[in-house]
């Protein structure tokens, strides 16, 4: 079993920085891939970015390209999502994510947190 918080949600102005984290406890080998998604009342879960487990794997959706990056610390059993230059179509429900690959397909992944708010204002 893994469990995960997320944490660092909050609201701010448009170009504005935010950094989410997400902290996993748990055996360290169970589902060691993770994912952010993001989602918004009325549609599905999107796909933000994903990382492998040693971290030499990264993807992203293109509309937070050059904006967001994510990053882990194993040390520290935790990972992040540092994102700029945040615009209003960023305001969503973040949630992370634990899987076996890195991978943009939300059925991919076995373990979530429960989300955290992010607003971005006009």
């Amino acid at each position: 079993q893994v469990q995960l918080v997320e944490s660092g949600g909050g609201l701010v102005q448009a170009g504005g920085s935010l950094r989410l984290s997400c902290a996993r406890s748990g055996r360290a080998f169970d589902s060691p891939a993770m994912g952010w998604f993001r989602q918004t009342p009325g549609k599905e879960r999107e796909f933000v970015a994903a990382i492998s487990w040693k971290g030499s794997i990264t993807y992203y959706t293109d509309s937070v390209k050059g904006r967001f990056t994510i990053s882990r610390d194993n040390a520290k059993n935790t990972v992040y999502l540092q994102m700029n230059s945040l615009k209003p179509e960023d305001t969503a429900i973040y949630y992370c994510a634990a899987g076996v690959s890195a991978q943009s397909n939300p059925g991919g992944y076995d373990y979530w947190g429960q989300g955290t708010q992010v607003t971005v204002s006009s």
